[in-house]
């Protein structure tokens, strides 16, 4: 299998169906793409019904193109991450890992053409953040929910609006920003840094006014991000967290016990704005974006110092601040449903609080005049007097 083959069976996966979003080559299984959330089959000439180990291997190599590093780090640490650019079609972020001891190859289509936060149809809490001049931005959520697109719908807006220098630190690098107005310097780990840790230190000397961190993976990451952003840099990245309030306590979590009222304060002065993502099914198709947002005010900032607290929680503190541009997923995954977006089962398997959008739901749908329940038929059950006695 060439070089000519893989990029045949690439660009046949990617036109077998719409809204393309990974390629899936795993042993044992035919090749495989995820449409719309859905693992779908491709046929491809010659027809492929198991992947060989050999076959897999094969492909892998490929991807890896003789790379040492790569190759070395897929040895020792049983996986590695890379990038893949099928020329007139696409870019990849590949990722290569091992599973009883035959190697599977996830690939996901990244965009090439950045959309814009209202083609993305984002909350307005987006257009509020290039505003903010240092702090954190946080997006949270888990693998494959859009967060990289929104943060670069997020950094277009900085590029078409404001003459500064963005630093990004990415695995693989997913958009290529066009220098508009910013100036953009885009560092890939592997190439040109070796760590975000290390990567995320030489940027502060790099004069950058944004810096866009891949992900938080680790304590010194985070310090290293927090730091910036109290010298006034505006830091972005990701978290692989549920929602906007879990990831404050999975910052905290990554410190020592006795560090932990030093970093709580560090980070009610830093945090800005953290948004929790989730794609959920769509009417008619395709995903729709749900997010859950928190915002640093008074409140928000006294639970990050204090903890939460009965009727100072994280959810309680966005629920109350939708003025604000804060929300809580059910509050938006709500509103989804009363534009027809969602149905009302989605609404409930996504809900943060079930019986908050369960309420919710049935008021929508008594506005709308439809049943909120499918019990029917009930009566009373009316005792028969008893007769008298003579």
């Amino acid at each position: 299998m060439r070089r000519p083959e893989i990029d045949y069976m690439l660009t046949t996966m990617l036109d077998s169906h719409d809204n393309v979003s990974d390629l899936n080559i795993s042993v044992d299984r035919p090749l495989q793409v995820e449409s719309s959330g859905q693992l779908t089959k491709v046929t491809v000439a010659p027809e492929i019904d198991n992947l060989t180990p050999f076959q897999s291997e094969i492909f892998a190599l490929n991807l890896i193109n003789s790379d040492r590093r790569l190759s070395q780090i897929l040895l020792q640490q049983g996986s590695c991450d890379s990038s893949y650019f099928l020329v007139g079609k696409a870019r990849f972020r590949v990722n290569i890992f091992s599973q009883r001891g035959n190697y599977s190859i996830i690939m996901r289509k990244l965009e090439t053409v950045i959309p814009t936060l209202k083609d993305l149809n984002l909350p307005e809490a987006f257009y509020k953040m290039p505003k903010e001049k240092n702090g954190l931005i946080l997006v949270c959520g888990a693998t494959g929910s859009g967060k990289s697109t929104s943060l670069a719908a997020l950094l277009r807006e900085f590029n078409e609006t404001k003459s500064i220098h963005v630093v990004t630190l990415e695995d693989p690098v997913e958009f290529v920003h066009s220098n508009i107005k910013a100036t953009f310097n885009q560092r890939e780990l592997g190439g040109d840094f070796d760590t975000f840790a290390n990567g995320l230190r030489a940027a502060l000397r790099q004069a950058p006014k944004i810096i866009l961190v891949g992900e938080m993976r680790d304590r010194e990451t985070v310090e290293l991000g927090m730091k910036a952003s109290e010298t006034g840099h505006l830091v972005l990245s990701t978290l692989h967290t549920v929602d906007a309030g879990q990831t404050i306590n999975r910052i905290v979590g990554m410190f020592e016990q006795e560090e932990e009222k030093q970093i709580r304060q560090r980070l009610a002065e830093t945090v800005r704005w953290i948004i929790g993502q989730r794609l959920v099914p769509k009417v008619g198709g395709g995903r729709l974006a749900i997010h859950d947002i928190l915002g640093n005010n008074m409140r928000t900032k006294e639970s990050i110092l204090m903890g939460e607290s009965d009727g100072k929680t994280f959810y309680e503190i966005q629920e109350a601040s939708v003025p604000f541009g804060m929300q809580t997923f059910d509050q938006a995954i709500l509103k989804a449903f009363e534009e027809g977006l969602v149905t009302a089962e989605t609404a409930e398997l996504y809900a943060t609080r079930k019986a908050i959008v369960q309420r919710g739901i049935d008021k929508v749908k008594q506005s709308r005049g439809e049943k909120t329940t499918e019990i029917e038929g009930l009566a009373m059950d009316i005792a028969k007097p008893t007769a008298k006695k003579r």
